[in-house]
């Protein structure tokens, strides 16, 4: 018995010295129609035990994520079965089914990105729509220390979007935005080349318009002045899409 208990002492110090601690995420689709969220583990590590789900109008579902953890998460719209092939009308991840599996969503889509610590260090997160927009999504902690201000894209973008970055359904309603990079795939929109550093790739009309809709989420790659956010000691967070 004392061999077992003095086993789990050194097991529980491992997890905390390790910094194992679990960070909840709550999932709410405040949507009018169900949605399908999505979650992406960064840098080649296992994927999350899901990787992708239904959510119905109003509903919520929360998943528990081990840290350290980097990756986002996103949500596709308009999804439908046919011939047992599972695809959605935005940000969908290619994969055929409800899952992802390890695939990313294919832009445009509104994003959220979190960089979870170990050891309850700073995580880092935010709203990102450096890939374009298809829902206005919001995230905010519970619990933890420091700013842990939420970070919202509250607007519709689509209502503004210029008919170049449309995404269009087939009842001719305004879907997603494209963001510049997507749309035409040149340096001084995607920041590479010559234009791969913050000196050389200012804003541009396209990335402004983002910016002026949802100015604390990231409107293009060098978008970090009022873009990210912080929290310490190992924070639960709550992502709403539709907020």
């Amino acid at each position: 018995m004392m061999k077992t208990l003095a086993l789990l002492g050194l097991a529980l110090a491992f997890c905390f010295l390790s910094g194992s601690h679990a960070a909840r995420i709550t999932f709410t689709n405040n949507c009018p129609r169900t949605i399908w969220p999505a979650t992406l583990t960064s840098d080649q590590k296992p994927q999350l035990s899901t990787t992708g789900f239904e959510l119905a109008s109003k509903a919520s579902r929360s998943i528990d994520i081990q840290a350290p953890w980097k990756g986002r998460f996103w949500a596709r719209t308009r999804c439908t079965t046919n011939a047992g092939k599972f695809t959605c009308e935005t940000a969908d991840c290619g994969s055929g089914q409800v899952t992802c599996n390890g695939n990313g969503g294919v832009p445009p889509a509104s994003l959220v990105e979190i960089n979870i610590a170990a050891n309850g260090g700073k995580d880092f997160y935010d709203v990102s729509l450096v890939d374009g927009f298809n829902l206005p999504v919001s995230v905010a902690t519970q619990g933890g220390t420091g700013d842990c201000k939420p970070s919202n894209c509250r607007a519709n973008v689509n209502g503004v979007c210029p008919a170049e970055l449309q995404v269009k359904g087939s009842d001719g309603s305004v879907l997603a935005c494209k963001s510049a990079c997507t749309a035409f795939n040149k340096p001084e929109y995607c920041c590479t080349g010559a234009f791969n550093k913050p000196e050389t790739c200012p804003p541009t009309n396209y990335s402004k318009i983002f910016e002026d809709q949802c100015p604390q989420a990231y409107s293009y790659a060098y978008d970090d002045q009022n873009s990210t956010f912080t929290c310490s000691n190992a924070p639960n967070y709550v992502i709403t899409f539709c907020p």
